[in-house]
């Protein structure tokens, strides 16, 4: 049977009707988790910031998200004890937010963290005035005092008695942080803007970083914990094709090797969980996140199109296989997470003992077992006493295709075995209790994915993929657009609502943009660039660069910022960047061009300091420094030596490219947003070809061999 988060909280709020927590009127699934907790929790709003002002109380403002395992902990440990609850509901007004709803909120207040504490992370806690002013930051605090740190028990009458005898020096404490931490956001733009030349060099140190940190007998960067990080493995790809140094396309390759046979990659029902606890890529936090699954889907897609081996193109089907099987909802969108939690203990749905494994596989479990590497005496460890359980996270240590040279002792095939037993572990395990499942619609997320779903379908000939991408953007475009390109950020039962942040338009932009180059329907272009105009209009900095987090609409918070930091997702302004320059190519536009010039020049200073955190940046920088690569094909999309062409094209990593279609139907619509196109005609009545490379244009051909040439050669530059 599969867990319904919100059936579960309904189910908890029916027994706790007596209640002041206000969170049973929301969407949310995490909010909706704490909607039966003892705490008089509130929605982040006004009636929250009213109350604490009428009642002269201070916030406690608890920020995580659904799947977050420590926010489980806490909710378990704190929120649901009635001593806690009774504390903080007679000292202050409480407030719960979805981080994944309202990244604006948590922007802030993580920042206000990380300058007090050094880091960051979730549960964030925040205890701040009813003018929304923080004086305390952590993140996950425990119910009782232990090791040093303060609980819960002990902070909050600290904090009570502060409040009513020595306010004043908690206020005073607040407009500091307030004035520290804003006065970070806005340094690089008076001091260092002009300092940095965007350049070569930005290049080779982001590489060389990477380098100096990669783990060359584990792979993938730094120790433990290890994340996926796409973008790192993105950046490599297109330094790799620049500059043809082997060790950027050898730590590509060796990271996805030894992340897909990792416990990191669900070996049994497919997908990558959040990242590995260890440095072996073993031991993984057991959620599982769209965005994970879109980034890897991309990456994975530019290697196959880089090297042609078909592990690549055959894992991200996988990962395919498992979005369209588990998260994709009936609307056609994409939902937003599984939970690493399954009846109270993490990864329990996901872990197997010997026993199992031998009664469900019987004479097969041998070679089953010696493949994952299943032990009698387990290799998933009890968290606090790293004792092991006799639990086994499926895994590979050699690829199971090359095991006994691809046959058994008695000449079956290992391959076949191997398949038909991870079907049957996957039909035994379905029946468990599932994981939760987040099932909110993200607009961000979705449009990682819609360009996920395109990347595949160009590099894997698969014409699936982009029906889904076609269905999932016409939904955001339908439901969560309005006529003036202003879009909204969630979507749940039926709901669209917040109104969307940087990000969603950024990854959305992106999404329409390799749609079209996907399925050449012009409304896709002409969408993105309404987007982009909206983006432009309502989130740029015309005076410094760069683009703010929050519309020029939205709520006021203590301070606007501007982030460019590519950490779990890249950042807004680094998608923006690059979506400013392919613009640009494709409408001739030089003032979409000066924007992106005018944003890589904004952050040049802060990402050189430290290139390892701003890959998604770094990726853009190799667009605006690489030769550019137009190509317009004027025919029938239909007809064989335009397919032909296209393939040839997209069987390739050409990271720079831009291909527009001109078809009868499409022609004048093009023309018109790419009026350098307007006199380019199909030569004879068959596909023409013209290729334009760094500002300078061919003669158009329709000579389908020298036309391959040309495009080999732009492919090996």
């Amino acid at each position: 049977m599969k867990e319904k988060l919100d059936k579960n909280s309904k189910n908890k709020i029916n027994n706790n009707n007596d209640s002041n927590n206000k969170l049973i009127r929301e969407k949310s699934p995490y909010l909706l988790q704490h909607a039966s907790n003892p705490v008089n929790w509130y929605p982040w709003g006004e009636e929250a910031f009213e109350k604490a002002k009428d009642e002269d109380k201070p916030i406690f403002l608890s920020i995580g998200y659904s799947t977050c395992h420590w926010c489980h902990v806490m909710e378990k440990e704190s929120f649901e004890n009635e001593r806690v609850a009774q504390l903080l509901n007679k000292s202050f007004i409480s407030i719960k937010v979805d981080r994944e709803e309202r990244p604006d909120i948590d922007n802030i207040y993580m920042s206000v963290c990380q300058a007090l504490t050094g880091r960051g992370g979730w549960p964030l806690t925040i205890l701040m005035t009813p003018e929304k002013k923080p004086f305390y930051a952590a993140t996950y605090i425990p119910r009782e005092s232990r090791y040093g740190i303060p609980g819960m028990l002990e902070i909050i009458p600290a904090v009570s008695n502060l409040w009513n005898n020595k306010r004043q020096e908690l206020i005073n404490s607040a407009e500091s942080i307030i004035s520290a931490v804003s006065s970070f956001e806005k340094k690089d733009e008076e001091n260092k803007v002009d300092h940095t030349e965007i350049s070569e060099k930005m290049l080779e140190d982001t590489f060389d970083q990477l380098y100096r940190n990669f783990d060359d007998q584990y792979a993938g960067f730094g120790r433990a914990p290890k994340f996926p990080t796409p973008h790192h493995l993105a950046f490599l790809l297109r330094y790799w094709k620049r500059t043809r140094n082997p060790n950027a396309l050898e730590m590509v390759e060796r990271t996805l090797d030894s992340m897909r046979m990792g416990g990191i990659y669900d070996q049994i029902g497919f997908g990558f969980h959040r990242y590995s606890t260890d440095r072996k890529w073993l031991v993984p936090h057991f959620e599982k996140m769209l965005y994970d699954q879109a980034m890897m889907v991309i990456v994975l897609a530019e290697t196959y199109q880089s090297t042609g081996n078909v592990e690549y193109r055959n894992t991200a089907k996988e990962i395919l296989t498992y979005l369209k099987r588990d998260m994709l909802s009936p609307e056609g969108v994409f939902y937003s997470a599984e939970d690493a939690d399954s009846e109270g203990e993490e990864g329990k749905f996901y872990l197997w003992t010997a026993a199992e494994i031998e009664n469900i596989l019987g004479e097969d479990a041998p070679l089953v077992e010696k493949i994952f590497n299943i032990k009698n005496e387990g290799n998933f460890a009890e968290e606090h006493t790293k004792a092991l359980t006799g639990k086994n996270i499926p895994h590979l240590t050699e690829n199971r295709k090359i095991s006994f040279d691809g046959k058994t002792e008695d000449g079956k095939d290992v391959e076949d075995i191997i398949e038909n037993a991870r079907k049957e572990l996957f039909r035994i395990r379905d029946k468990r209790v599932h994981p939760s499942k987040d099932d909110k619609i993200l607009t961000d997320w979705n449009g990682l994915t819609i360009a996920a779903l395109c990347k595949a379908s160009q590099a894997f000939v698969d014409n699936e993929y982009a029906e889904m991408a076609t269905k999932t953007a016409d939904f955001f475009i339908n439901e969560m657009t309005d006529g003036n390109g202003k879009m909204k950020h969630r979507y749940r039962e039926g709901e669209a609502a917040i109104d969307a942040f940087l990000e969603d338009y950024a990854f959305f932009i992106y999404g329409l943009m390799e749609l079209y180059q996907t399925t050449f329907k012009t409304k896709y272009l002409e969408q993105a660039l309404k987007l982009n105009s909206y983006v432009i209009s309502h989130f740029y900095d015309h005076e410094n660069g760069g683009f703010f987090h929050t519309s020029d609409e939205a709520e006021e918070l203590i301070f606007r910022s501007k982030e460019v930091y590519d950490g779990a997702i890249p950042s807004g302004n680094s998608i923006c960047i690059m979506n400013l320059l392919n613009l640009a190519k494709i409408t001739g536009d030089t003032h979409a061009e000066e924007l992106a010039h005018k944003t890589l020049q904004s952050f040049a200073s802060k990402v050189s300091d430290a290139p390892i955190g701003y890959t998604q940046f770094m990726s853009a920088i190799y667009i605006a420094l690489n030769e550019s690569a137009e190509i317009v094909i004027v025919g029938e999309k239909e007809t064989a030596d335009t397919k032909n062409i296209i393939r040839f094209i997209n069987e390739r990593f050409i990271p720079e490219k831009i291909i527009l279609l001109k078809s009868t139907s499409e022609d004048e619509r093009i023309s018109e947003i790419a009026t350098y196109t307007r006199d380019m005609k199909a030569e004879s009545g068959k596909t023409t070809v013209h290729i334009c490379q760094d500002h300078n244009c061919k003669l158009p051909s329709i000579d389908m061999e020298k036309i391959k040439e040309q495009i080999e050669k732009i492919a090996q530059l």
